[in-house]
């Protein structure tokens, strides 16, 4: 029996339509052997193991032959985030970025998706002191997650110069005020100038 997952994923999907038929007994062990004293016997017209197995690669086959698994989305290609190292939690990290969760998963995946964002969440802040205080407070928990040996990745997530941040805050909020500015008299002049543009049609 193959071992192609998609060849498993059918054979699964296959299964499950034969239980919602009726024609598999969950509660029956159809892999136990008969015997005599009934014990572990299949009720009659149940299929056994042998009979589900079999129907169930017949169907495979048949869809192979068919071409049902031809030109499937990522065939004969490696998995996409793999990475060039083996990393055991590749599917929590995975599954953090397709379903943008926050705060879930260990804290090594959690502070790089805060690194990532780290920009973000300090223009997000108004005050200075505010900013000192979560800048502080992110490099609290790096370091507490680096001391703590609970297993999973390591957490390679660096920490931040407080002041350093406290200054590319002032910047960029002197950059969005500026812009700010700039677009509301280039909206205001072009307003001015509408009113004689009728006129002079």
């Amino acid at each position: 029996m193959s071992d192609d997952p998609r060849e498993a994923a059918t054979r699964y999907r296959i299964e499950r339509e034969l239980r919602e038929q009726g024609l598999i007994d969950e509660e029956t062990d159809a892999a136990s052997p008969p015997t005599d004293s009934g014990i572990g016997s299949a009720k009659p017209g149940t299929p056994t193991s042998a009979d589900r197995a079999a129907y169930v690669e017949t169907a495979i086959q048949q869809a192979i032959r068919r071409g049902d698994f031809d030109d499937l989305p990522g065939y004969g290609k490696p998995l996409e985030g793999l990475g060039d190292h083996h990393d055991p939690d590749w599917w929590i990290r995975r599954k953090i970025q397709t379903e943008q969760l926050r705060g879930l998963g260990p804290p090594a995946l959690t502070l790089r998706v805060e690194h990532a964002e780290f920009a973000e969440r300090v223009d997000a802040l108004t005050r200075e002191e505010d900013v000192r205080e979560y800048v502080e407070d992110f490099n609290t928990r790096v370091i507490e997650a680096r001391r703590q040996l609970l297993g999973g990745p390591p957490v390679v997530t660096p920490t931040h110069e407080v002041e350093a941040e406290v200054v590319a805050w002032r910047e960029r909020r002197a950059a969005r005020r500026d812009a700010e500015t700039a677009a509301t008299a280039q909206a205001e002049a072009s307003a001015r100038r509408r009113p004689w543009l009728r006129r002079r049609r």
